[in-house]
């Protein structure tokens, strides 16, 4: 899943209609400080496969409220500085997802961050509970209800989601019996506890972070729970945090985020420059929205058979594509050739890896068990359809996906404590870094995190496209922004970069 990389994750889910749920503020110390679990000793050894990069094993109490009780275990990982001279700190990489493994994204990552720093900080991440080498739960869930396609809530022909409502109750029950306890701790809540014992176990007494995507949520809610422990704290593509609606008010907002990102795919789809390699599509920008609109519903009446085996291409197949696609510019030339593949009558559509194969078991349920965990979802199916009715006129890019019936809709219990509520109580020393037209943390949601923190924040927006802005999309303004921010404390007023 290369193009997909469980970046973002949680953008998979999708609910609707305004739903009422506990706001309070979680209190700083809430399951953690005085009486919390011991501090452990971490045992670092090289990590397989990755150069210079350390890894060790956290453990964590698999609930805060009984510190002395059962643990788990979570993969950590760190990067030394090589200027030891420089050394002013430690800097956390928080992955997103829910899902993402910070294993992993030192390994992808690491060297430019190191580079970058010169030396500043110890570069650190960790896996999460459930995700790569932290203790994972499983929903024992089939193949088919695995398939991205069906992870997220696409309706029926015609806005049916009879389907869909049938599947998420399915996935829900199974969740529950095969979970357990273990699932049922995957929430952010828990996250920053085991963030801040993780900073325990380092020895330092504040953290400087950088968090992506669903990252920059975690990074908002270990702020609001431990900010006295906070350096310089970078949140890059950001969402709403409003405690009624996080998980599914994200998803929301991906109705609108792909309509602000859809025009920069038109253009680049029409551009003469693409000519050459097949992969133009039409000759005008606006024509290509009209023609991707037709082929995802002729696809809906007539799917066409693929290179793989029982995985005939469908018009929700289409629509996941472009999701995907629109993350970042380089999956572009992936949308446009399946298109292609699928407008000529005598060829073999190839699906792209992450539709033609199921997810693993073990992501699906720490996907779901986060965004379920975290705040209860409206229970009423009626109240689904009819936003599902709706959003399919205002946003036919997504035809009404993201306001969908999902298994936290039929989740046992519902929240598994009271969300956080992000506020602007604490050190003025958070930048957040945020593209204009981002599908998946639209720049709307943004504003909302920028709003809730108040003077504890600064953003800067970059005119660009795509979901994640520093190290990603090659914006030089961005880049230096973040960078001399973390290295030097030197942060800008809210201000844009055009390049």
């Amino acid at each position: 899943m290369t193009a997909y990389r469980n970046r973002s994750l949680a953008v998979a889910l999708s609910a609707a209609a305004v739903a009422t749920a506990l706001t309070a503020t979680v209190a700083p110390t809430a399951h953690a400080g005085t009486g919390g679990p011991e501090v452990p000793q971490l045992d670092w050894t090289s990590c397989a496969g990755a150069g210079g990069q350390e890894c060790a094993q956290l453990p964590v109490p698999l609930d805060y409220r009984h510190p002395d009780g059962p643990t788990l275990t979570l993969a950590v990982t760190r990067l030394r500085s090589d200027n030891p001279d420089k050394r002013r700190g430690v800097l956390l990489a928080i992955p997103g997802g829910p899902g993402g493994s910070g294993v992993g994204l030192l390994k992808e990552k690491g060297d430019a961050l190191r580079k970058r720093m010169a030396g500043a900080y110890d570069i650190v991440s960790l896996d999460p509970r459930g995700v790569g080498g932290s203790t994972k739960a499983s929903c024992e869930l089939t193949p088919d209800d695995r398939m991205l396609v069906n992870v997220r809530s696409w309706p029926g022909q015609g806005g049916d989601i009879s389907a869909n409502t049938e599947r998420s109750r399915r996935v829900a029950d199974a969740c529950h019996r095969n979970g357990g306890a273990v699932l049922r701790s995957f929430t952010t809540l828990n996250e920053a506890r085991d963030i801040d014992l993780f900073r325990q176990a380092l020895g330092e007494r504040k953290l400087s972070g950088w968090g992506t995507s669903y990252g920059t949520y975690a990074g908002a809610v270990y702020a609001q729970l431990f900010p006295q422990h906070t350096d310089r704290w970078v949140l890059d593509s950001n969402d709403d945090p409003n405690p009624n609606r996080v998980g599914r008010g994200w998803l929301a907002n991906a109705a609108q985020g792909t309509e602000d990102r859809f025009p920069d795919f038109a253009a680049w789809a029409s551009d003469p420059a693409q000519e050459a390699k097949g992969l133009r599509l039409a000759e005008r920008a606006e024509d290509v929205r009209p023609l991707v609109l037709g082929l995802a519903e002729k696809l809906d009446a007539a799917p066409r058979k693929t290179t793989t085996k029982d995985v005939p291409l469908t018009g929700n197949m289409l629509r996941q594509t472009l999701q995907i696609a629109l993350m970042s510019d380089d999956s572009f030339p992936m949308m446009a050739q399946l298109v292609k593949e699928a407008q000529e009558p005598t060829a073999t559509p190839a699906l792209p890896p992450f539709l033609a194969q199921p997810l693993s078991d073990e992501s699906v349920a720490v996907m779901f068990g986060v965004v379920c965990n975290d705040v209860s979802w409206p229970t009423q199916v009626s109240s689904y359809e009819q936003a599902v009715a709706a959003d399919r006129v205002r946003h036919p890019l997504t035809a009404g996906m993201p306001v969908n019936v999902t298994p936290c809709t039929f989740w046992q219990d519902g929240a598994a404590e009271k969300p956080a509520r992000i506020t602007a109580d604490g050190p003025s020393n958070v930048l957040l870094i945020q593209n204009r037209r981002d599908p998946a943390s639209p720049y709307s949601g943004a504003l909302k995190l920028r709003q809730a923190l108040g003077d504890r924040a600064r953003m800067v927006t970059v005119d660009h496209g795509g979901h994640e802005v520093y190290l990603a999309n090659g914006n030089p303004c961005a880049d230096r922004t973040v960078t001399t921010f973390l290295t030097t404390g030197q942060r800008p007023e809210d201000s844009v970069c055009e390049n």
